[in-house]
Formats: structure tokens, sequence, C-alpha cells
């Protein structure tokens, strides 16, 4: 399991730069309280040496170094009550200068020693949503609102969806033990998109990188990188499909058919499967009409390699009317 590298880095960036605003803010108020206040700027010179005073002495080994050291301790208290009374007297809080981190928690590093701090891990699991290509919808789709009672149409379609949610849920909770691909069949508005982003949406939270893209779009990052001499890019667009921890393809079987595109799908079907990556892929074809558009490179791979999940009943969209 590792997160997304360009959403660590991005994460771990925009924490490190709240870090660094945060101490800023604290040295603007620290020089402005200074200016306002000859009597805490004294002060606070004063406090600053109080640390190396205390450390000099308690090397000294002279006679009564532990009333020395006391009474270090008991002038820097009464500087700090002067300080608080100051700074009452002028309507500010007492930790007017103190640094204000977003996360005190990890003082906005990221971390707790070598445990990754819980803001970061949020911050991560945000990111995650947003570069998965479904952010939109994984704020509103989820498992909790995955509702059953639109399959109530007969018993037969409620036990397979119910059978469904399921296995969905386990393969979320089981997601990086073993590759899983799974295959959602079904006519348009039967809830196939919801139950891939709901899958989607706790995978991330379990910290793996998830990518969710149309065959359409697909395709046509595969094409752009066929064309792309002379376009002055050399990235590829279409290298993150193959080696993202999860790649969900939506509604498989729009694209257009042709040579071109049917090798594209058996290359990403067949690379993830070498390399133990997972693909969950949503389509309107049922498997005979997977194996009239498709070689049976394809079909035998579809078939054979991945998890069949079947959905029937009526458009949602239509029952919600």
């Amino acid at each position: 399991m590792g997160y997304n590298s360009e959403n660590y880095k991005k994460v771990k960036d925009r924490i490190e730069e709240r870090r660094i605003r945060a101490i800023s803010d604290a040295e603007r108020r620290r020089e402005e309280l200074h200016r306002r206040s000859p009597e805490i700027a004294e002060i606070d010179r004063i406090l600053t040496r109080t640390g190396l005073k205390l450390f000099r002495t308690a090397c000294s080994g002279g006679e009564n170094v532990r009333e020395q050291i006391e009474r270090i301790r008991n002038e820097n208290a009464q500087l700090q009550e002067s300080r608080a009374a100051i700074l009452a007297a002028l309507d500010l809080p007492a930790d007017y200068t103190e640094i204000k981190y977003t996360c005190p928690e990890c003082s906005d590093t990221g971390f707790v020693g070598e445990r990754m701090c819980k803001c970061m891990r949020r911050e991560l699991i945000m990111e995650g949503f947003r570069s998965s290509g479904i952010g939109n919808l994984i704020e509103k789709q989820s498992f909790d609102n995955f509702d059953l009672n639109y399959y109530m149409s007969s018993k037969e379609n409620y036990e397979m969806m119910k059978h469904n949610l399921e296995e969905a849920k386990k393969i979320a909770e089981e997601f990086g033990k073993e590759p899983r691909n799974v295959f959602l069949s079904g006519n348009t508005g039967l809830g196939k998109t919801h139950l891939s982003t709901a899958m989607a949406k706790r995978i991330i939270e379990r910290g793996f990188d998830v990518l969710y893209e149309s065959a359409q779009n697909i395709i046509s990052d595969f094409e752009y990188d066929r064309f792309k001499t002379g376009r002055g890019d050399s990235g590829s667009r279409a290298e993150k499909y193959l080696v993202c921890e999860l790649l969900i393809i939506d509604d498989l079987g729009a694209e257009v058919s042709n040579q071109f595109t049917v090798a594209c799908i058996y290359n990403i079907i067949n690379t993830r499967i070498n390399r133990g990556l997972s693909t969950i892929i949503s389509s309107n074809l049922t498997p005979e009409q997977l194996r009239a558009r498709y070689d049976d490179r394809i079909t035998s791979r579809l078939l054979g390699e991945f998890i069949w999940m079947a959905f029937d009943g009526t458009d949602i969209r239509k029952q919600k009317l």
C-alpha cells in the first residue's frame, strides 16, 4: 500500500507551507507587539537568555547551584506574569505571539514522531478523492447511502443486489491483499456508478491510489500518446492507467470500436493483470454482447479473470420522479 507520489508531495508541501506561514505570522505579531510595548520587548529579550543562563548555572558546579536555578526560575515566572499583565492591558490574549499551527498535534510537520499525523492522512485522503476523477461523486455516493429499496421489484433482484453490495464492501476492505478485478454489468441507471464509487471511496480512505475514468477518455489519452510526435510533450497521458493500484473504467463499450481501441483495451487489461494490479469495469454490455464486440483475447480475460456483478431492475432515476 502506498499513497500516490504526486499527491504525497503536494500534501507534504501544503503542510510545510502552513508551518512556514504560522511561524511567519507569529514573528510578525511579535514585532508589532514590540513596537507597541517596549516593556514587553525588554522582557522578551531577557526571557530569551533564560535557557542559556540556566544551562551555564547548572554546568558551573559552584555552591548553591540549586538555589541559583530556583532563583532564575522564579525571576522567569515573574517576568511571564508581568508580560501577561501588559498583554491584558493592551486587550491581547496571553498567547498572542505564540505560533498557532493548524494542527497543534504535529506542529504542521505531518508527523508525530515517526507516525503520520491524522491531519496529513486526512489531507492525503481528500487529495486522493480529487485526483481519482470522481471527487464530486465521492461526496454523494457511498456504501451507507446505497439504497437496496430501489431493487424491490422482485425478490431475485433484491437478493442479487444485496449480494453485490456485500461483495463490494468485502472487496474494498480486503483490497491490497491480492488483485481483485470486478466487472459491473447492467443497463443504465441501476447503480453501477454508485457502487464503484463507493468502493473507490473506501479504498482511497485506506490509502490506495485510485483512478476513475471513462473508457472513451482513456482511449483518447492513448490516442494522444500515439500521435503526440512534434507536439513538444514528452510525457505520457496514458501511463497512469497502467500503474495505479486501482483503475476504474466506466462505460466500457461506449467507445468507438476499431482496431486501435480494441488494442488499447487489451493492453490495459492484460498489462494490469500481469502486474498484479486491480481493475473495476462498468458496462451496459452483457457477456454475449462482449463476445460480439471484442475478440477472444479480451473476452477470455473479462469472463475468466473478473468477478462478475450483474445489475437488474428499474432505472433508479425514473423511480425518483
